[in-house]
């Protein structure tokens, strides 16, 4: 059996959208650049590896944070948003800043939750021939039972919107150069970096690893900014609940059909009932709540066309942080 031939080693960026991270990045940035020398020291990647900070408009100290570390160390780099425009932005600033000066990047949270020694192996990988390398927890034993659950609902619910993501999969994953460019092909306004990589193909790998818990700081990711996430995934790239307006619809019109018939029995033959009173009822709660349910979900496709079309910048940056 032969061995697989590798490639040169990369140029590496990682980059970390941050968002008020004054405290986490003094621990996650040091973390890094030492598992950048570890890997440069092993071959693994090329000297001029670096480190790439997106500020999503941080309204604490982060982005002087970023400047005194560029000022010590050129590899640490970055850019500043001109004002706060979410994670999945952030993200993709930082992704689109690198293009052309990497051979590979690996996005990573600067809250290390996810393991950066997933990194050496997931450079591997790459040097293998895999143009993306997703990074999956191993498990949740650490969550709470309510994380637990939310968390299996939330892929589950995408898998029946037949929405393609990877389970248990954030935003840590290494992609290449060449998936890069294919990703910048995307134009869409509404972000959901987690369904529109995996539309992207070319060779990809898992790597598993452990979840950490924060170095510093609070999470930027409360329940209500998962289920919004989760909306957000879901309408840009299922149109299943428009087809499940219809379902409903059409179940509607059954339940009235056998409704009407009973409440013309009810009116000719009973003595005990108020003429009206059972299509009042069933006619105000029932199709009045579905009616409304149905007009959000078509606004929610309404106001995402409306966003699109104006095709406005998805994000302005104001500073950059380079050599």
């Amino acid at each position: 059996m032969t061995k697989q031939a590798q490639l040169p080693p990369p140029t590496l960026a990682i980059v970390i959208p941050c968002y008020n991270e004054e405290e986490a990045l003094p621990h996650s940035i040091p973390a890094l650049k030492s598992l950048l020398d570890e890997l440069t020291t092993k071959g693994e990647i090329k000297a001029d590896s670096y480190i790439m900070c997106s500020n999503d408009g941080s309204n604490d100290g982060t982005w002087q944070l970023i400047e005194e570390m560029h000022l010590e160390d050129k590899r640490v780099r970055g850019i500043s948003l001109a004002h706060n425009r979410g994670h999945q932005y952030a993200l993709l600033a930082g992704l689109m800043s690198v293009i052309d000066r990497c051979d590979a990047c690996v996005s990573i949270d600067a809250d290390l939750q996810d393991d950066p020694r997933a990194i050496v192996e997931m450079v591997r990988d790459y040097r293998l021939g895999k143009e993306i390398v997703y990074g999956v927890r191993a498990s949740r034993k650490t969550d709470t039972f309510f994380k637990r659950s939310t968390a299996r609902g939330f892929y589950s619910f995408q898998k029946a919107m037949g929405l393609e993501t990877v389970y248990d999969h954030a935003d840590y994953r290494l992609m290449s150069n060449r998936a890069l460019q294919l990703l910048s092909e995307y134009g869409e306004a509404n972000m959901f970096l987690r369904g529109i990589i995996p539309q992207i193909g070319l060779d990809t790998a898992v790597v598993s690893y452990d979840r950490n818990h924060r170095v510093a700081g609070e999470s930027k990711y409360p329940l209500s900014k998962m289920l919004a996430l989760s909306i957000d995934g879901i309408t840009s790239f299922s149109a299943k609940p428009m087809q499940w307006i219809f379902m409903v619809g059409l179940i509607s019109f059954v339940l009235t059909l056998a409704v009407t018939i009973y409440v013309l029995i009810s009116y000719f033959y009973s003595t005990h009932i108020n003429p009206g009173w059972a299509s009042i009822m069933l006619s105000i709660w029932g199709l009045g709540s579905m009616i409304l349910m149905s007009i959000g979900i078509v606004g929610e496709y309404i106001g995402k066309i409306f966003v699109e079309v104006k095709g406005r910048p998805r994000y302005a940056i104001k500073d950059r942080l380079w050599d």
